[in-house]
């Protein structure tokens, strides 16, 4: 019996690090249920710090690129989930009739230089608490 994932899709401004990480967190955590995706509304690059972030805990997202979410125009998706405020007011409405779920978390490349990997680990962190309890609800 073949089992239909959902596709999910993670969007934030620079798809640089808080959806990348999202998209590691629950490719790792519910792959199986869902398949998983990330964008930016400006991809810029993955932060080498969401990389070191996710590979403390045994998560590898090093081999990923940032996409625009224009690669994904006219893809229907059962989530479009926002990471970030600016995603929020900017995203595309995706066709399908996909649930839009929203929760901003902090832009952790903004941080201090000296405050930047800890800042991720604690992003992180927040993201896998809220994914967690989205695999359980399966909202």
């Amino acid at each position: 019996m073949t089992t239909i994932r959902q596709r999910v899709l993670f969007l934030c401004t620079g798809n640089s690090a808080r959806s990348q990480m999202a998209e590691g967190l629950l490719r790792q955590m519910a792959g199986d249920r869902f398949e998983v995706f990330s964008a930016g509304t400006r991809p810029v690059g993955l932060n080498p710090n969401a990389v070191a972030a996710m590979a403390e805990i045994g998560i590898d997202i090093a081999g990923s690129r940032s996409k625009s979410v224009d690669e994904f125009a006219g893809q229907q998706f059962d989530y479009v989930f926002t990471v970030c405020d600016n995603a929020k007011e900017s995203c595309p409405i995706f066709p399908g009739g996909g649930k839009r779920l929203h929760q901003s978390f902090e832009d952790p490349a903004a941080a201090p230089a000296d405050q930047q990997l800890q800042v991720f680990r604690k992003v992180r962190n927040q993201i896998a608490d809220r994914l967690r309890a989205f695999v359980e609800k399966k909202e």
